[in-house]
């Protein structure tokens, strides 16, 4: 996973994974029944949502693909610092390719360290929060090209302690979202190498010269001390991306919402059959969402995890309102081809996505058993 001598990489890697082991909060205290009572639970559940998500969604998943990963929070920031490296290869290739030697000034050992800071404390963030994840694109833990999907169980746990939930309702919920995940990219065979092309755009697009990086580094710095002393809402990804880049975020964000939103409004809409406490479920949730501290919110905005949390909202809302017009079945035409995803406004705008692709059609009768939502 880490850096090999003679490469130029723009992190270590190595040092990234070690500090966000360190950084990541301690797992809340269980006794070692609790800890195989909630590993076997969330293992059993994720198996039961699979039918419950395709009987609600009408997508069929013919391979589910290899079984499911309870995980500690080191574990997870250790996976997720091999992903990072393995999805910014086409931006190592292109460093690779230019002026090595200004390169070399330009992110040297102590770059490559700094950086290593700034990964490591960002997933030592996420990762004590982050309740599961479906996992694409690392063939090392799993079978190539069909993912795998992660439940993070000491985040589980802390969460429903917190806000005080039936655990076995509340873990049903967590599965219902990820599972809708792994369903969304076995089912649409397309969408993995979709999404992957569009990241690997996003990066070549980077620019690697070194004053245009020293700009950039200069503006990071003001904007972050902005952020902090409670006078700016930039993230570092607004300040770190060209024109370009920001169309093709802009496209990476729409399908990000499509698949979030869609993942809330199955486990929302599967979950009175399997989660007798979901409402009640939902609310304490939303409210955890939005009653963070201030140093939470603060470094939310700075990582730009605000804009992660509007997708779920923007996504759902999409999806809700598309449904309602066109059933599940003409809300399904949106697996068919890449074409048929929303863009960002039209995320925004339901209707013009339905006017798009229905023509303007208000509403398709199902021609296939596939359920309507609960």
């Amino acid at each position: 996973m880490g850096s090999e001598p003679g490469k130029n990489e723009v992190v270590d890697w190595d040092l990234a994974a070690q500090i966000g082991r360190k950084l990541v909060a301690r797992s809340p205290v269980v006794s070692t029944f609790e800890a195989i009572e909630v590993v076997d639970q969330l293992r059993r559940f994720a198996a039961e949502s699979v039918g419950h998500v395709q009987e609600f969604t009408g997508l069929t998943a013919p391979d589910p693909g290899p079984p499911t990963l309870v995980v500690d929070r080191q574990r997870w920031v250790e996976v997720n610092v091999e992903g990072f490296a393995n999805q910014v290869q086409p931006l190592m290739d292109k460093i690779a390719a230019t002026r090595t030697n200004q390169i070399s000034g330009a992110i040297g050992a102590v770059g490559r360290r700094v950086s290593a800071l700034e990964v490591g404390f960002l997933l030592s963030f996420v990762g004590s929060r982050v309740l599961g994840q479906f996992e694409p694109f690392l063939p090392s833990i799993g079978a190539a090209g069909r993912g795998t999907l992660l439940l993070v169980a000491p985040n589980v746990v802390a969460a429903e302690r917190d806000m005080k939930l039936r655990p076995d309702d509340f873990r049903r919920w967590v599965c219902l979202h990820e599972e809708t995940h792994r369903v969304q990219f076995t089912a649409v065979p397309w969408m993995r190498e979709h999404i992957a092309g569009l990241i690997r755009k996003f990066l070549l697009a980077t620019e690697v010269d070194p004053g245009v990086m020293l700009t950039w580094a200069n503006n990071v710095s003001r904007a972050a001390g902005d952020i902090v002393r409670g006078r700016g809402s930039v993230s570092l990804i607004d300040l770190l991306t060209s024109p370009e880049q920001r169309e093709l975020l802009d496209q990476l964000t729409a399908v990000m919402s499509l698949l979030e939103g869609h993942a809330e409004f199955v486990m929302d809409g599967v979950g009175p059959t399997v989660v007798p406490t979901v409402e009640a479920i939902r609310l304490a949730f939303n409210a955890r969402r939005a009653g963070s501290s201030s140093l939470d919110s603060m470094l939310r905005r700075l990582l730009g995890l605000e804009a992660k949390m509007r997708q779920y909202r923007d996504g759902e809302a999409f999806v809700s309102a598309v449904v309602a017009q066109v059933g599940m079945t003409g809300f399904n035409q949106i697996w068919a081809v890449p074409q048929n995803l929303p863009t960002l406004a039209e995320v925004h705008e339901p209707a013009a996505w339905v006017a798009r692709v229905h023509g303007g059609v208000r509403r398709v009768q199902p021609v296939a058993a596939a359920p309507e939502p609960r």
